[in-house]
């Protein structure tokens, strides 16, 4: 199967990840089995994961849900299983075709028997009371298309059973009636409820009067040894260097976005608090499910929102990568939701596996 794995992940979307485009290596960040699942973990206390099966990538988020991905062995066609956690809840199953909606074929076929679905919102769901038995098909299957015709094309199945039963062990639902491939009699109730998700909440706005883009920096930030190196690193493109950003976060704390690294589709900026005055600099160090970061690619900061959002593209048309929101609370950025798509394979980001979800504050 034609599949572009991401590289590098949420550890390392710095500066390398301009220079993910190749179509060959390992997926990082998970870890390629054919065996069985690890040890089932519970998913009232999980961290994120990642694991690769073969042709099928699962992630699971701090929400205990986890999505399977599989994709056709040529073209960008991809099918999804998404499993939230919880005694009471049902998976669900969608079909895409490429980022392009007019492409989609709704019809998925396994060893010859075809299952219709319905088209919405770009993407072709399986309905509900046939996704069971269209997930039990796949596992069990030889071969699998999507599209019909002369259009259609192969899904693999090499790896989805394992992705499935790695899936039902870490939500544990092996051996209960609410299984996805080990199914038992032990009743739902024995499944571990859904885990609470943590709560964040927002500094009020405040006026941005006289804050303006493109601001020159102050001398306290141009100082600083990362500054210098971003200004080394981007001395190629005077009109990016002038790029900055300046936002007020409070009355004695401003935020600059200095320009760090640029290239074909992705571009890098380090964040800098200061006073009022731009005195007593201090780099962001912005929270992810792996190491902090401190050059968000393509940020966009929204001062009524309070919102610092990044999209790490893994390739050009943005169908892989990663997705970061960051809320401003006052006193620190902390991190409101990630996606992450490790596989590239037409996806929209939309439709990206949750590795972090979190609760406002009511």
């Amino acid at each position: 199967m034609r599949r572009i794995p991401l590289v590098l992940l949420t550890l390392g979307l710095t500066s390398g990840l301009v220079a993910c485009q190749s179509e060959a290596g390992q997926t990082a960040g998970s870890t390629e089995a054919s065996s069985g699942p690890a040890t089932s973990v519970d998913p009232a206390t999980a961290s994120p994961e990642s694991r690769t099966f073969r042709d099928w990538t699962v992630t699971c988020g701090n929400d205990g849900a986890c999505t399977a991905f599989g994709g056709v062995e040529s073209g960008t066609g991809w099918l999804r299983i998404v499993m939230p956690a919880g005694p009471e809840a049902e998976p669900v199953v969608d079909l895409g075709m490429g980022m392009d909606a007019d492409s989609l074929a709704p019809t998925v076929t396994i060893d010859g028997r075809a299952y219709g679905l319905d088209v919405a919102d770009g993407v072709a769901r399986v309905s509900a009371d046939q996704a069971r038995a269209l997930i039990a098909a796949l596992a069990g299957g030889r071969s699998a298309t999507v599209g019909s015709g002369d259009e259609a094309m192969t899904l693999s199945v090499s790896g989805v059973s394992a992705a499935l039963l790695w899936i039902d062990e870490r939500q544990g639902r092996l051996d209960t009636v609410t299984a996805l491939i080990r199914k038992g009699d032990a009743p739902a109730s024995t499944v571990p409820a859904a885990p609470a998700l943590p709560m964040v909440s927002a500094a009020p706005a405040v006026a941005q009067t006289g804050m303006k883009n493109g601001t020159q920096l102050p001398d306290a930030v141009e100082d600083l040894a990362k500054v210098k190196d971003c200004r080394a690193d981007t001395d190629f493109n005077p009109d990016f260097q002038y790029a900055t950003q300046h936002y007020r976060l409070a009355a004695d704390t401003v935020l600059w976005g200095v320009p760090c690294f640029m290239g074909a589709y992705n571009t890098g900026y380090l964040y800098v608090l200061t006073d009022s005055a731009g005195a007593s600099p201090r780099l962001v160090s912005l929270p992810t499910t792996g190491e902090a970061m401190e050059t968000p690619i393509n940020p966009d900061y929204d001062p009524a929102t309070r919102r610092l959002e990044a999209f790490g593209k893994g390739r050009g048309i943005g169908d892989c990568g990663t997705v970061h929101q960051w809320i401003w609370t006052g006193q620190e950025f902390v991190l409101e939701h990630e996606r992450l798509m490790e596989a590239c394979m037409g996806v929209t980001a939309d439709l990206w596996p949750v590795t972090w979800a979190t609760r406002p504050t009511t």
